[in-house]
């Protein structure tokens, strides 16, 4: 009998995963596959980032305002979404930091807010699973916590001691890390606009970059989707509370990015099969042994 193929992509707040990895989700939604998002957090504390709606009542209502943009980029992405109910925990900022608030998603047991996504990966019986690096993409708690729940539920989920109760048992065969913004990258954009005559919006972030770590030599797989990436803007413009249509991310133009930087890029840092690296499928190596309807 035919097995469809599944992945689950964990991210921490709503908004993420139309800003990491969304072009290659919606490329595999069009083949087939079955994508579902596990989305750690409301985003309650979140900031309104687009000046068009930094507005009290929007303010006011965040929370369901948030949940409502969710909606709308799963609907645009074609995936399937899930909620894993924990509380955002906003960025801290001051020096020195001030503790977070109390009951939010980064001061959980790992062990213990890893529970609501191994129930969720032995139902969706995901073959892979996608989630961020152990500094989580960049140094947000809940994105932190994100990486550290996901990869004790990578383990978890496949142990049959482990809480029966959430389950038949279901190990995923492969673990990545998305890579967004490796130096490599924001290097060909940038110099793409030049080259086209255009104002770089890279020329800051490249000035500082010394200050970041790269981490572009840990890449091993590339997946061509850039077929794909105006369903990623239309998701992102969705989350209308947190991206300005007219801002950054919007400033190079899709046939660019097409031609210099096609794929986005991740991390294998588990997998249960053999796939040898650098690869061009998140499925390589499982589609080998599924029969693919």
């Amino acid at each position: 009998m035919a097995e469809q193929l599944r992945l689950m992509a964990v991210h921490a707040h709503p908004d993420d995963e139309s800003s990491k990895g969304a072009a290659m989700m919606a490329r595999y939604v069009a083949e087939g596959v079955r994508v579902m998002v596990a989305t750690c957090t409301g985003g309650e504390r979140g900031s309104v980032l687009n000046p068009k709606m930094d507005r009290p009542e929007v303010w006011a209502d965040i929370s369901n305002i948030r949940r409502a943009e969710m909606a709308k980029a799963r609907e645009i992405l074609g995936v399937e979404q899930a909620w894993l109910g924990f509380v955002d925990s906003g960025l801290p900022e001051g020096d020195p930091l001030p503790p977070l608030p109390e009951g939010s998603f980064g001061l959980v047991d790992p062990a213990e807010g890893a529970l609501p996504l191994v129930k969720l990966i032995r139902e969706v019986k995901p073959h892979v699973l996608t989630t961020y690096d152990e500094n989580g993409g960049y140094p947000h708690p809940d994105h932190v916590m994100c990486h550290r729940i996901s990869v004790a539920a990578f383990d978890m989920a496949g142990d049959p001691e482990v809480h029966p109760e959430l389950g038949e048992p279901w190990q995923p065969s492969k673990l990545y890390y998305n890579s967004g913004w490796s130096k490599a990258r924001m290097l060909a954009l940038h110099e793409g606009m030049l080259a086209a005559g255009m104002e770089s919006p890279y020329a800051q972030w490249l000035d500082r970059w010394a200050e970041r770590e790269d981490r572009g030599d840990r890449i091993t797989t590339r997946i061509e989707c850039g077929d794909y990436f105006h369903v990623r803007d239309d998701a992102l413009r969705a989350h209308a509370t947190q991206v300005d249509p007219d801002g950054f991310w919007f400033h190079v133009p899709l046939e660019l990015q097409q031609k210099v930087w096609p794929t986005e890029d991740f991390e294998l840092v588990r997998s249960l099969v053999d796939s040898p690296v650098p690869e061009s499928d998140l499925f390589a190596g499982i589609r080998e042994s599924v029969q693919v309807g």
